[in-house]
């Protein structure tokens, strides 16, 4: 069993992976939610999903290939329909904030907007957070991981014949 300590920091470096990976994701987000917005006549929230389409993809490969690269990589079919499942319903998360400040309140100025978009980003990645740990990018059960983690040494050693011992 492994250590409180090292469990803790284990989750720690999960968290600042997880945080890098969505704040870069927060920044396409917006990226293209304001180039969106501004280049076009669409409303908002259809122009928000556009984003947060945008985001999601972008985020599915950093935490695919970075963050969660240690996770079970088996069923990746099952993985990505699980991650395009729970990236929906954080996408309803995160716009329905949107759309409750702007159709509900009226709060509609670029600045509302980007306020109440990223409210909705932060709601959402609590969503996100939870599910992709515990049902996409799922831990490896501490003996596949141990197993998995000598098998990748011992193919990267070459082997090499025992040393003869001379009997007298």
């Amino acid at each position: 069993m492994e250590p409180r300590s090292a469990r803790l920091q284990r989750l720690v470096r999960e968290l600042l992976k997880f945080g890098a990976v969505g704040g870069a994701g927060v920044l396409v987000n917006l990226g293209v939610f304001n180039l969106v917005r501004n280049l076009s006549d669409l409303p908002v929230v259809r122009a928000s999903i556009i984003a947060t389409v945008v985001a999601i993809v972008f985020n599915y490969v950093g935490f695919r290939y970075w963050t969660y690269r240690d996770r079970d990589r088996g069923g990746r079919t099952r993985e990505l329909v699980l991650f395009l499942l729970f990236s929906a319903a954080g996408l309803v998360i995160e716009n329905g904030v949107l759309y409750l400040a702007t159709y509900g309140f009226g709060w509609d100025t670029p600045l509302q907007s980007n306020v109440f978009k990223f409210v909705g980003i932060g709601v959402a990645t609590l969503f996100r957070f939870w599910s992709y740990r515990t049902w996409v990018f799922r831990a490896l059960p501490a003996g596949e991981a141990v197993a998995g983690a000598a098998e990748s040494i011992l193919k990267q050693e070459p082997r090499r014949p025992a040393p003869r011992q001379r009997v007298p």
